[in-house]
């Protein structure tokens, strides 16, 4: 049995309350090595997704993907908005027009989003970025395909690894690089909430 949009929209929801959980932490993360919006954001942009599936729930999982894109792009300011919804836009693009989500689809999704994380803000692993959470989440996906729950498990556990391994980085993208060698120390809040959503998703999956 497949990922159904019911089930994603549902996954979408439960992020939502992640995010708003974890505000706080999102927000004194930032503050430390960038502008101390980033838990903000993220939580006014996931709360206006929850609003528009209140309006209707969209009828593919690709199509809920969109939702979730196309909403934390407008309502979404700094990095937060266009970085994840570049990613939810391509993973979206990458789902087609698949009824329900296997371990390929799923795959292909991460990837996806992978990619436009990294076309879009031109960051690279060891940069002190989500992107240090979302690659090796990616790759970990790539070798687990088992099922959606152990793939997307796996993927929140080589995030978290991920994001521990920015703490001794010294950025070299976004806010955080113009305070050079300062920003070394410090847990990247992109990289944390890659791994927030991720473990939720994998959450989401083992409760369908």
């Amino acid at each position: 049995m497949g990922c159904t949009a019911a089930d994603v929209a549902r996954a979408v929801r439960a992020v939502a309350e992640v995010v708003a959980e974890h505000r706080v932490e999102l927000i004194q993360l930032d503050r430390a090595i960038g502008d101390g919006d980033h838990g903000e954001n993220l939580d006014r942009g996931f709360r206006a997704v929850v609003a528009k599936l209140e309006e209707s729930t969209p009828d593919t999982p690709a199509a809920v993907l969109k939702l979730v894109a196309t909403t934390l792009i407008s309502k979404v300011g700094g990095a937060a908005g266009p970085l994840y919804g570049t990613a939810f836009l391509r993973a979206s693009t990458a789902l087609g027009d698949a009824a329900e989500l296997g371990v390929t689809e799923v795959t292909e999704a991460l990837k996806a989003a992978l990619g436009g994380v990294v076309a879009r803000g031109k960051a690279e692993l060891g940069d002190k970025t989500m992107v240090d959470a979302l690659d090796p989440a990616v790759r970990a996906a790539e070798k687990e395909q088992g099922s959606v729950v152990a793939l997307l498990s796996a993927a929140a556990d080589a995030a978290a690894t991920g994001a521990e391994s920015t703490v001794p980085l010294v950025a070299r993208k976004g806010r955080a690089s113009y305070l050079g060698e300062r920003s070394a120390g410090h847990l990247d809040p992109g990289a944390r909430s890659t791994t927030l959503l991720l473990r939720s998703f994998a959450d989401s999956a083992a409760d369908a």
